[in-house]
């Protein structure tokens, strides 16, 4: 059995093979297990408060988006299958984590690495080329003199050919204090992966509102299951259902006892 490493990194040399727009030479391709030990790397580590530019043209700071988890990809508005592919696969995974947590549990940025063709116009068209409209989710500009550092932050890896880029395809997971906490690769960006790590973020809770939001909140986790055929989560009362039938059971038990003990005490 491969073990979660080399599972990876095949997962990496797969990406690679298909991320390019052209079919470069061995020479000018990236190599996987360097590019997942660069991936793997940063974690832990601090992402600097790097100055970018929304879709609107607004100066923004990476430290703006600190104080919740934040999803962080990569793409270039000039590639046109696996750059769209991967941005719509991560727009199904927020969408089902937030149906379950709330569109407040987390936010998600995509940030453009082709400056300065990916500009905030560019990165607008792409997102509305995509259908992303989900609250909590921005298109990023980097200036171009930060590109190198802001990558290499990220522990993400690029390579331009004749015809476009080779690179990587990951889902950066920073904490709330703006660190590296986890690296999602393809098969691993689907909502049951985004659950588990912002479990894993919150000391194995989940974060929920307060007040009766939190209370539906809490409901809908213990009813809610991961179907792997469609990468979503589905009610499953069936454990409320038991929980209440036993509930029933046990109440009739106490209210015999209890009316066997009336019984008792009035023929003392």
């Amino acid at each position: 059995m491969k073990s979660t490493t080399q599972l990876s990194i095949v997962g990496v040399t797969l990406l690679l093979f298909g991320a390019g727009a052209a079919r470069a030479a061995p020479e000018n391709r990236l190599d996987p297990q360097a590019v997942y030990n660069a991936s793997q790397a940063v974690i832990g580590r601090p992402i600097g408060n790097y100055v970018l530019h929304d879709r609107a043209g607004k100066r923004v700071r990476l430290s703006d988006y600190r104080g919740k988890p934040l999803l962080v990809s990569f793409v270039y508005t000039g590639c046109f299958q696996v750059c769209p592919t991967d941005t719509v696969l991560i727009a199904k995974a927020v969408r089902a984590t937030q149906d379950l947590l709330g569109v407040d549990a987390f936010r998600t940025v995509s940030i453009g690495f082709n400056v300065p063709f990916d500009s905030p116009e560019a990165m607008a068209s792409f997102a509305r080329q995509q259908g992303i409209s989900a609250r909590n989710w921005e298109f990023l500009s980097p200036e171009t003199s930060t590109v190198s550092s802001l990558t290499r932050d990220f522990g993400f890896t690029f390579l331009a050919t004749p015809k476009g880029f080779d690179h990587v395809t990951q889902l950066t997971v920073i904490d709330r204090e703006g660190r590296v906490y986890r690296q999602l690769y393809n098969e691993n960006i689907n909502a049951q992966s985004l659950v588990s790590v912002l479990r894993d973020l919150n000391n194995g809770a989940l974060a929920v509102p307060s007040g009766w939001s939190g209370f539906v909140t809490r409901i809908r986790l213990l009813c809610t299951v991961y179907d792997r055929d469609t990468g979503n989560y589905r009610a499953d009362y069936s454990l409320i259902v038991g929980f209440l039938v036993g509930l029933s059971i046990l109440g009739s038990v106490v209210f015999m006892f209890i009316r066997e003990w009336r019984a008792q005490r009035r023929r003392v």
